[in-house]
């Protein structure tokens, strides 16, 4: 099993992710804001005072609910289009959170659909409002790892929970833990993750880290010869968005060089 130290690394070096709406009369309902008119929508949605007050304000017309395909735009998610970084070979992801599906304000849940490509990584990455449950839905072999807080184990005793998921098999990343999936596989992997936040969030921890004052990642790092102050610009620039796509065994076994 890869380690999250070398999952990092690796990923490290790979060449490879309209107007407001009016004040509502005391006997009706205001007509909801255009989708795409975001400002508006989420002001309106914000301001309500009860959960029952911000359905009425998203899906309901006068005193009747919205229906075809204006209902339909706003209680159905398509997951299909996903599209990847544009420097990112690894895969692709596409979320359903409170920016892109506002019916989720307030129900403390969203959903991400992501495929790996073959050898692709997710890589190390936290989620620092939610925890999440990921489900490998096609493919097999999906290798995860993550390691939380400080003092889960003794002092140099290796601290990653690592394992692997196939079809139909799921696991958990507990809120602020770091985390990455590998599809160490020849075919693609799709996953379905679920998250108690419709605002997740994600903080890539390899891009992040670097995005740091090179003195202080100098200094953290300790590794003066190959990582310093003098190459740390030149090192920044070669970190690949997520998703990528590396591990050499990997590479060459499905013929990806």
């Amino acid at each position: 099993m890869f380690s999250l130290t070398k999952i990092a690394i690796l990923a490290l070096a790979a060449s490879v992710h309209a107007l407001p709406q009016s004040m509502p009369s005391s006997t009706s309902t205001p007509a909801p804001p255009a989708p795409t008119d975001q400002a508006a929508l989420f002001r309106d949605l914000f301001t309500a005072p009860t959960a029952i007050k911000r359905f009425q304000r998203l899906l309901v017309q006068g005193d009747a609910l919205l229906t075809g395909p204006a209902l339909k735009a706003l209680t159905v998610f398509n997951f299909n289009g996903a599209t990847p970084a544009p420097d990112a070979k690894g895969g692709a992801t596409k979320a359903a959170n409170i920016e892109t599906f506002p019916i989720l304000t307030g129900l403390g849940i969203s959903t991400t659909l992501g495929s790996l490509e073959p050898c692709g990584i997710n890589t190390p990455h936290v989620h620092p409002r939610a925890t999440e449950f990921l489900t490998l839905v096609e493919g097999s072999n999906l290798k995860f790892g993550y390691v939380l807080e400080n003092g889960l184990v003794g002092a140099g005793k290796n601290p990653e929970i690592a394992g692997l998921l196939n079809k139909f098999e799921g696991t958990v990343f507990p809120q602020g833990s770091i985390h990455f999936q590998f599809n160490d596989n020849c075919d693609k992997a799709t996953f379905v993750a679920s998250l108690n936040s419709e605002d997740p969030g994600t903080s890539q921890v390899a891009q992040n880290f670097f995005a740091l004052n090179s003195q202080v990642v100098n200094a953290t790092l300790g590794f003066p010869k190959e990582i310093n102050g003098k190459n740390i610009e030149e090192f920044r620039k070669y970190i690949p968005a997520n998703l990528a796509q590396d591990m050499d065994v990997c590479l060459k076994r499905c013929n990806k060089y």
